[in-house]
């Protein structure tokens, strides 16, 4: 028995990194998952990967009609939807006098009004499966400020507030809201050249020593889809090793 039979999970940003890393362990605990990206050529490659209890589709989480083709197709395939993982993110490294609006806004697109479709958008889907668990992926740049990454910043305090208020909305329905704000990641999003020198400095930072593997994180991913954190909505849940207990 897994820990996520008889589960139907949307996951976006699944074509790599964090968002692939969730679909393997959600498979492995028996679900049956749908991946998104913009990414099409990975995207398809970590489905076919995980075999027939995963697919892949292309997907812009900005847009509204995309995202109500991508329930339809998700209960098409597996059925209602019950679990939804909002993990497709950017960032943008830029001081604040030199951020143009529409990098700004290109941000907070893709990382908070894509969390806000989401949510909306699976919402029937969970009321035909009469329960779900909603996983909003923020950071730890939701809960501290950071210089260069005002956008960024900002999008991922949005997400933190937006959980906790769909949480109190959606609980009578039966569907849970959270939470995870992961600190430095080992994924393409923090591999680049652009920020090796600031990840050094950040990496002095944390108290156990090193950056997370993705897997780290899907374990807690895989605990919020499953039916052992029934009690958890509305939480924050920090995977950091430490870096913002001080």
């Amino acid at each position: 028995m897994g820990r996520l039979d008889g589960k139907v999970a949307l996951i976006t940003g699944g074509a790599r990194g964090m968002g692939a890393s969730h679909a393997k362990a959600f498979v492995a605990e028996g679900a049956k998952v749908v991946i998104t990206d913009v990414l099409t050529e990975e995207g398809e490659k970590t489905a076919q990967a995980l075999g027939d209890h995963c697919v892949f589709f292309k997907h812009d989480v900005t847009s509204e009609e995309e995202w109500k083709d991508i329930v339809h197709k998700t209960e098409e395939h597996f059925g209602p939807i019950s679990v939804l993982v909002n993990n497709a993110g950017i960032v943008i490294q830029e001081p604040l006098e030199s951020l143009s609006l529409e990098n700004y806004r290109k941000v907070i697109d893709i990382n908070q009004v894509g969390v806000f479709l989401g949510m909306k958008s699976v919402l029937p889907s969970m009321k035909k499966a009469d329960k779900g668990s909603i996983i909003n992926i923020s950071s730890i740049s939701g809960m501290v400020g950071q210089a260069m990454t005002l956008a960024y910043n900002a999008s991922k305090f949005a997400v933190r507030g937006m959980t906790k208020s769909a949480a109190v909305e959606l609980g009578p329905l039966g569907i849970r809201v959270n939470s995870i704000h992961p600190g430095i990641i080992k994924t393409p999003m923090t591999q680049t050249p652009e920020l090796e020198a600031v990840l050094e400095q950040m990496l002095a930072t944390i108290p156990l020593g090193r950056q997370a593997e993705p897997e780290e994180v899907s374990a807690l991913c895989v605990f919020l889809a499953s039916d052992e954190s029934s009690y958890s909505s509305g939480s924050e849940f920090i995977i950091d090793g430490g870096m913002i207990a001080g």
